[in-house]
């Protein structure tokens, strides 16, 4: 009986570009906040756009709606992560090291940042705090496995 083989590999595509503002600081935090940004502003048109077709109507006023909302939380989603890249980058260079321990004090800073910006809540700060020095580990571990 005849076998066939699928060999092969699926990859997603890659949009790269490159922004010099003459500072490597400045360059990184800048790429973090467009790239996460423009993700955040992508969640919008999914969610939007799933909203519609569930209701099976568009309206002027829910597209305005939704132009309004991509904006909030592109900015919101590439602030932080604009704060994180910058903060992780200039742990790099304070320590002289590239490693997991950066993005541990990046994402605890982070956390604070925004979310002492955000509210006046102790707790939550520090709460804030341990999730995103949590989150930023996790993803620079799971970094290393692939």
């Amino acid at each position: 009986m005849p076998r066939s083989v699928f060999a092969g590999s699926i990859s997603s595509p890659k949009i790269d570009f490159a922004i010099d503002m003459g500072n490597p600081f400045l360059n990184r935090t800048v790429d973090g906040f467009i790239k996460i940004g423009a993700v955040g502003a992508c969640k919008v048109v999914a969610e939007d756009t799933f909203d519609c077709l569930k209701r099976g109507s568009v309206s002027k006023r829910k597209a305005e709606d939704a132009l309004k909302k991509m904006c909030k939380e592109g900015a919101y989603w590439g602030t932080v992560a604009g704060v994180y890249v910058g903060l992780e980058y200039g742990m790099e260079r304070i320590r002289g090291k590239r490693d997991w321990k950066n993005a541990m004090v990046g994402g605890a800073l982070t956390g604070a940042i925004i979310s002492a910006a955000t509210n006046n809540h102790k707790d939550r700060v520090i709460r804030d705090a341990i999730t995103g020095g949590a989150v930023a580990t996790a993803a620079e571990f799971l970094n290393y496995l692939t």
